[in-house]
């Protein structure tokens, strides 16, 4: 489990970040994501800092202990994917933060939605429809 900022910018410490955690046991997995939702998902949305989890007693750890604006989660994770760790954490935890469960191929959506997913991404990950979907989830989360 790692943490690492995405565009930290020395002339932007006075700017709002938010944190964002990415599972997977597939750091390729991870990567991917992290690269693709980029510096900000979106214009008029705060930058964003990354924090990785390979495990799930990680993902469950960090949850608890942090203050996430969204979860993104590998449904396809070997041992425990992320539609039953989205499922524990939507039951669990008192106001969960908003997770994006990326599934193997777009028939998995309803899995998804028993997870309680707020969005969802197929396989293969199109890095603009992930931006998006994170972008989405914040702005909602921003709303009042």
């Amino acid at each position: 489990m790692t943490s690492t900022e995405t565009g930290s910018d020395p002339s932007a410490n006075d700017e709002r970040t938010v944190d964002l955690l990415v599972y997977s046991d597939d750091a390729d997995t991870r990567r991917a994501v992290i690269e693709s939702v980029g510096r900000r998902p979106a214009k008029g949305l705060p930058r964003v800092r990354w924090t990785e989890s390979a495990t799930h007693a990680g993902v469950v750890n960090k949850v608890e202990q942090g203050s996430f604006a969204v979860l993104v989660l590998d449904g396809e994770a070997a041992k425990v994917g992320g539609m039953a760790i989205a499922r524990q954490l939507k039951d669990e935890i008192y106001n969960c933060p908003p997770v994006l469960i990326l599934t193997g191929r777009p028939q998995d959506a309803w899995l998804a939605t028993w997870a309680e997913a707020d969005a969802i991404v197929a396989a293969p990950l199109d890095p603009i429809e992930l931006q998006e979907a994170v972008a989405g989830l914040l702005r909602a989360t921003a709303a009042p």
